[in-house]
Order: C-alpha cells, then sequence, then structure tokens
C-alpha cells in the first residue's frame, strides 16, 4: 500500500489541494483529507513535493515504435529490444497505455519503411501482444492503421482480430489530392522531402497514386463490421468533409482523427464523434501539413483527444502550454490526454481519471524549473515503477 500526500489531485471535476490518495493493491482506495488518514509501518509514504497527482496518461495514436524499430531507413533493430527500449521512454513521458499505430501500408514510391512491410509488421505486432505474458512497465495496445489500398492485408487484419491482437482499427487514405493531402503544393513538397525529384516525377507519383485500386466502400463496411463484433473502436483519419464524416459514421467510425479543418471539427463534434489532434501539432504552433491548428480547435471546444503522433514528450508539455500560453483550464486539458481517449476506447470503466476504485495509474508531474514539468513519479497497476529525482546544485 501507499500514500501520495503533498500533492495536487487531479480528478475528473478539478484539481484537489489538501488531500492525499491511497493506494492499495492495484487500485485507488481513497481520496482523504491531508492528514486525516494515519499511514501505518506497512504503507509507503511518498511525498508529491507539491506537485501535480495525475492519471496516467492514454496515448491513442503513436508510430513511435516505427522509429525505435527503424532508426534508419535500412536500418532494423532487433523487435524486442526495440519495444522494451521504447516502453522506457514512454514511462519518463508519463504514457502508461500506449496504442502502438503500426501500418498496414501497401508502400510508397517516395518513402520507403522496411518497418512497414507485412511481415515485419507481423512480428511487431506479436512482440506486443506477447509483452502481457512476460515482464513490462506499460500497457501495450495494438492500432492497426489499415490503408484503404492495400486490399492484400485484409485476411490477415481479420486474423489478428480474431486473434484478439487489435485493439483500435482506423481507416486511412493518403492519397493525394484530399484528406492530409489534399493540397498537392504540401504533397509536393513532402515528396521532396525525401527524395531529390523533379515535377514531373512527382506529377507521375500522383497520377498512379490517384488510379490505384482501393478498398471498396462495401469492403470498408464488412471490414469495420468484423471488426465492432470484437468489440474494437473504430476510427477515421484525415476527415475532409461533412460527407466523409457521415460515410464514416455509417461504418461505425467514433473517432475522427486529425480531422482537416476546424469546420470539419466541429461537424464530428456535432455528430457525436470523438475528435484527435496531435499533441506535436500545439508545440509547433500548427499542422505540419498546412492543416487545422489544435490549440483553435482546443479553444473551440471541437477536440477531445490529444495523441502523440510521432512525438511522446508532446502530451505532458502540450497540456501545460495549452494552460499557460491559451489560458485553458488544466483540469480539463488533462482530459485531453486520459480520460477522454479512455472514453473513446470504452477503457473508462478502469483507467482514466483518479477514482476510487480504478486501476492505479498514477504520475506525479513537477515543475523542475518555471514552465517545464517533468514526471517524476509513475504508478503502473498501483506498482511503482519509476522514481526520478532531479539534483539540486
Amino acid at each position: 500500500m501507499y500514500l501520495i500526500t503533498g500533492g495536487r489531485i487531479v480528478t475528473e471535476e478539478a484539481i484537489l489541494d489538501g488531500f492525499d490518495l491511497l493506494i492499495s493493491g492495484d487500485q485507488i482506495e481513497r481520496i482523504v483529507r491531508r492528514g486525516e488518514f494515519v499511514p501505518e509501518d506497512d504503507i509507503q509514504v511518498i511525498d508529491a513535493d507539491g506537485g501535480y497527482i495525475a492519471p496516467g496518461f492514454i496515448d491513442l495514436h503513436s508510430d513511435y515504435i516505427e522509429h525505435m524499430a527503424a532508426p534508419r531507413p535500412t536500418s532494423l533493430m532487433d523487435f524486442n529490444l526495440s519495444l522494451r527500449e521504447t516502453e522506457k521512454e514512454l514511462i519518463t513521458h508519463g504514457i502508461t497505455t500506449m496504442f502502438h499505430s503500426l501500418s498496414l501500408f501497401k508502400g510508397s514510391e517516395y518513402a520507403y519503411k522496411p518497418i512497414r512491410e507485412p511481415e515485419n509488421v507481423k512480428r511487431l505486432i506479436d512482440i506486443i501482444d506477447e509483452a502481457h505474458r512476460s515482464k513490462h512497465l506499460v500497457r501495450h495496445r495494438f492500432h492497426a492503421r489499415f490503408e484503404i489500398d492495400n486490399v492484400e492485408e485484409i485476411d490477415n487484419l481479420k486474423s489478428y482480430i480474431a486473434e484478439k491482437k487489435v485493439h483500435l482499427v482506423s481507416f486511412m487514405d493518403h492519397t493525394p489530392g484530399q484528406g492530409q493531402y489534399r493540397c498537392l503544393e504540401v504533397f509536393r513538397a513532402t515528396v521532396k522531402g525525401y527524395n531529390n525529384l523533379s515535377d514531373e516525377e512527382i506529377g507521375q507519383i500522383i497520377d498512379r497514386h490517384q488510379q490505384k485500386e482501393k478498398l471498396t466502400i462495401d469492403g470498408i463496411r464488412e471490414l469495420a463490421l468484423f471488426a465492432q463484433e470484437h468489440q474494437i473502436a473504430i476510427a477515421s483519419h484525415d476527415d475532409d468533409s461533412i460527407e466523409k464524416l457521415e460515410l464514416v459514421q455509417s461504418f461505425g467510425a467514433v473517432i475522427s482523427e486529425f480531422p482537416i479543418t476546424l469546420e470539419i471539427a466541429l461537424k464530428a463534434k456535432e455528430k457525436g464523434m470523438y475528435t484527435t489532434a496531435g499533441a506535436p501539432n500545439v508545440l509547433l504552433g500548427g499542422s505540419h501539413s498546412g492543416n487545422l491548428s489544435a490549440a483553435e480547435a482546443i479553444k473551440m471546444n471541437s477536440i477531445d483527444i490529444l495523441c502523440s503522433d510521432y512525438y511522446p514528450a508532446a502530451m505532458l508539455h502540450a497540456i501545460f502550454e495549452l494552460n499557460r500560453k491559451h489560458g485553458m483550464d488544466l483540469a480539463g486539458m488533462f482530459k485531453l490526454v486520459t480520460l477522454n481517449p479512455a472514453k473513446a476506447v470504452k477503457l473508462d470503466h478502469e483507467i482514466g481519471s483518479i477514482r476510487e476504485g480504478k486501476k492505479a495509474d498514477l504520475l506525479i508531474i513537477e515543475e523542475i524549473e518555471p514552465e517545464f514539468p517533468v514526471i517524476t513519479t509513475v504508478f503502473v497497476d498501483g506498482r511503482l515503477i519509476q522514481k526520478t529525482n532531479y539534483r539540486v546544485g
């Protein structure tokens, strides 16, 4: 048992000062007024030293594992090593539940990534699944990012779902001229960032991608229904029109990842969908693709969830920046990375907030200098898995 004292507790409703938190086993046992509970000899007392006591972060979309497994286009590291080293990093950023977003991607003419070859994706999926039957630090989950031109991988995706290795499915279409790359100039600049190609060569790539075979609407609907039958949440990706929102919602999608414009984000919310933006977008002051500004959308109450996308450190810093620079309520900003993602994938009965009876996935967050929050303590399932002590002088 642990008693955490001397901190400010981030609850679903507010940030409480003057309260202590008791952990028993893997659960949050009680929240009591400071000094009301007298610890016994078998209870370890942890002083939060004025920091925030917050729920562990839940990251629904991150392809960081791809970077760790393939730090260079031609360098594939040992996959088990990659996962183990990744989770060591994740806990330093407060992420206690990670939906590793692996791409079932057909291929790219300008940015080839061997980590996205089907056999490598399968190996990573199996390692993620196996992690929970051996020693591990965080909750590892698999977010299947299915590119709709990858028709050859449909049977494999169904197998992963049937084997209970998939926990979230998103349907993606990165064809230039719509979605993320609705502006072809952004697409051209992206391609040139990877390769030294002429405008004519890029034009040929655009033509080929626009003419490629894709999964039909009926095919997407069938695959989505198969996922729903296995209690897996469905997400859409890069929604750029009201018509697309209506279509993906007819498939059972409950999450709109990275809506392209504020108008679409507001419409998705109006339709009852959870909306997701990248935390790096907040830190960078906007989208790297020239699309929706996450901070602006959060001010307009049109974004529910922040994910790390490709930069795990961004989740912690984004919520504090939204509070400091944009005047947003800090308790509400914590929900973007805790309770709201838990609700979107129906895990809120167990994790996502500090409430008696829930899993004790907890963080202590201290500001070691003005405007620089750090994670100093991490609990997962009531187990103390990290304690970091910053030196002075």
